[in-house]
């Protein structure tokens, strides 16, 4: 585990990991975490829900999407979700979905829409910005 931890092709070495891991649901809690630094310091950030999916592209996108909703570094908030590179080569290995208009969030109670709908924001805004036909 050392070597994938200090590689610096680690988010793509996780994409190639998943191609041959079967998951029949992926969970992420987001009650808190770091927006910053990490795993274990950083600007920690309480958004106070817990995701679901089947598929472990759209949960890392979503994933992203919150962090950007918080604010995060900059590698992660510029450019389009589904070209980080991580959730690029997993799309293209086929581990999940390949853009982000397939994802759509249903938060389960009131206190939690709130952050749905900013998650969907920011997912619908990688959407906006992707060139027809692209994508898919």
């Amino acid at each position: 585990m050392n070597e994938l931890h200090t590689s610096p092709h680690q988010r793509l070495m996780i994409a190639e990991i998943n191609k041959f891991s079967r998951t029949d649901l992926v969970v992420m809690d987001a009650t808190e975490g770091f927006s910053s630094g990490g795993p274990d310091k950083g600007k920690l950030i309480k958004p106070g829900v817990i995701l679901a999916s089947r598929d472990r592209v759209a949960i890392d996108a979503a994933g992203i999407a919150l962090l950007r909703a918080y604010g995060t570094v900059p590698r992660v908030m510029s450019g389009n979700i589904f070209d980080q590179e991580q959730i690029a080569l997993a799309a293209e290995l086929g581990v999940g979905i390949g853009s982000a208009d397939r994802i759509r969030l249903i938060p389960l109670d009131e206190s939690s829409r709130e952050t749905a709908e900013q998650i969907q924001l920011q997912l619908d805004q990688d959407v906006e910005t992707v060139p027809a036909g692209a994508g898919t």
